[in-house]
């Protein structure tokens, strides 16, 4: 039964940094959920702190995440609907255009609500770069942490190998 714990940790902890990318998979959270499933094995030793301090971790930045992207478009003069544009932008632009659609998706939802929201060309391709790079910027902060989690489950892991495997 740890094997399979160890597995399906190991899969969240992937997904969890997949998900610091992709839009509709909360990635910090996904990840921890890995940490939890590794100390839910009789190998490991339940250590309520670090689980405590990791969870309020990836809740942090989760809850961050969704306010930079919106402080990124308004910190570069966007409106509310250059906001949903972003928003909106990116999820087309993945199921469309795959992880390149990531990138050009917010940029040009923001962009198309700006102009939509009557702003100038100017100030929608101003807003258009925050929401670029509030997407990036969480993007990183995810997968920061999604690594950092990684690194945390195979230290762990190489601890209690005798006793895991």
């Amino acid at each position: 039964m740890d094997f399979i714990l160890f597995l399906f940790g190991c899969f969240f902890i992937l997904l969890g940094i997949a998900g610091s990318v992709l839009p509709f998979i909360p990635g910090p959270l996904t990840a921890w959920v890995g940490l939890l499933l590794l100390h839910c094995t009789d190998a490991v030793a339940m250590d309520y702190t670090f689980l405590s301090l990791t969870f309020f971790a990836a809740l942090l930045i989760f809850i961050l995440d969704q306010f930079i992207s919106i402080w990124g478009v308004k910190k570069f003069g966007g409106n509310r609907k250059s906001i949903i544009g972003s928003v909106v932008g990116l999820v087309i632009g993945f199921f469309f255009l795959g992880p390149l659609g990531l990138l050009i998706g917010p940029f040009l939802g923001a962009f198309i609500g700006g102009f939509w929201g009557n702003q100038s060309i100017k100030e929608s391709l101003r807003s258009a770069f925050g929401a670029l790079l509030g997407f990036l910027t969480g993007s990183v902060l995810k997968l920061l942490l999604g690594f950092l989690y990684l690194i945390f489950y195979v230290w762990i892991s190489w601890q209690n190998a005798s006793v895991l495997f």
